[in-house]
């Protein structure tokens, strides 16, 4: 899977208040640019807590559901595309379906 873009992730951690969050997101990044999910079954099957909301966008947990990353995937062209990042205060003042 290709992923776009880890920079988002690593500006994400860099910042001081999120720092926490690096390990978890390094590890996330590795495990989904080694993926090759044709759908979002197969995605379920490795990540059981992500939530499928439609129109390819997927919401995962990361470090232990401290915060949330949404992403808009392409399956047929194995593509990731990052939309958000953010903790869960911030999660909740978006709109996952269309960010």
């Amino acid at each position: 899977m290709r992923i776009i873009a880890f920079r988002t992730l690593r500006e994400f951690w860099k910042k001081h208040e999120y720092a926490d969050s690096e390990t978890s997101l390094r590890s996330w990044y590795h495990d989904a640019k080694s993926s090759d999910w044709k759908n979002s079954n197969e995605l379920k099957q490795q990540y059981k807590n992500a939530s499928i909301v439609g129109e390819g966008r997927v919401v995962f947990n990361i470090k232990g559901n401290t915060y949330r990353l949404v992403v808009s995937i392409d399956y047929e062209f194995q593509v990731m595309f990052i939309r958000f990042i953010g903790t869960h205060k911030q999660y909740d003042k978006i709109n996952a379906k269309t960010i």
